[in-house]
């Protein structure tokens, strides 16, 4: 097991792996360890965890060790693991379950800009519903400020008509934005009744430190 395990940042919480389980509907559980999600993963090289190890932790509970992570953000939800998982546990799943917890908790994402395209994509199939990429791609550098780093591939695509100057917008655009606005509200919701139990959980442990995004 990595060095992760062996320093954990805020000790364990028993009812983390109940919690993530629930969220993810699926037996993080039964995970051993086997390491074929990390084998399958196309972006594996750039986690600071493999996906079995953040497996591990939640079995662990090590709720701020996996929160803070950045594996959790950089999974691009290709479902490799999750199809050769042998335990059939969906590692994709969790891993969107983790980053949802993260964010009801309060934790900053340790990779901003992900989180950034994640909210700027959906902000995007809400106006329209449906993706526009050149309205995604012009909203995404203008908002993180890398303005020129796809130049060489947008421009050709932009030449061979694949990326269309305006949007296409879908029939009862409106009812898609009641379901948005529908969510919202339950997330609100969430980060409320989470902020509440973790303000009492605070109190009875007499103050914890901050929660923060960045990585080891």
């Amino acid at each position: 097991m990595s060095k992760a395990v062996l320093h954990l940042s805020e000790g364990t919480e028993p009812g983390f792996l109940r919690e993530v389980e629930q969220e993810a509907g699926t037996r993080v559980s039964l995970c051993y360890q086997c390491g074929k999600c990390a084998a399958s993963c196309p972006v594996s090289f750039v986690m600071d965890l493999e996906p079995y190890q953040v497996m591990r932790l939640v079995q662990l509970g090590a709720r701020d060790e996996v929160l803070r992570s950045r594996t959790i953000w950089l999974c691009a939800s290709c479902t490799a693991c999750s199809e050769r998982c042998p335990r059939e546990v969906d590692v994709a799943a969790t891993m969107d379950a983790l980053r949802a917890l993260a964010r009801r908790s309060g934790y900053r994402p340790a990779e901003a800009q992900v989180a950034l395209f994640h909210g700027i994509f959906l902000d995007n199939v809400r106006d329209t519903g449906r993706l526009h990429e050149l309205g995604l791609m012009v909203r995404y550098k203008l908002r993180s400020g890398d303005l020129f780093s796809d130049l060489d591939v947008g421009l050709p695509m932009m030449r061979h008509g694949k990326l269309k100057p305006t949007p296409h917008r879908i029939r009862g655009v409106e009812q898609l934005r009641v379901l948005f606005a529908r969510v919202r509200a339950r997330e609100a919701a969430a980060v409320r009744q989470s902020t509440g139990a973790d303000r009492e959980s605070e109190a009875a442990a007499g103050g914890r430190p901050e929660k923060g995004g960045e990585g080891r």
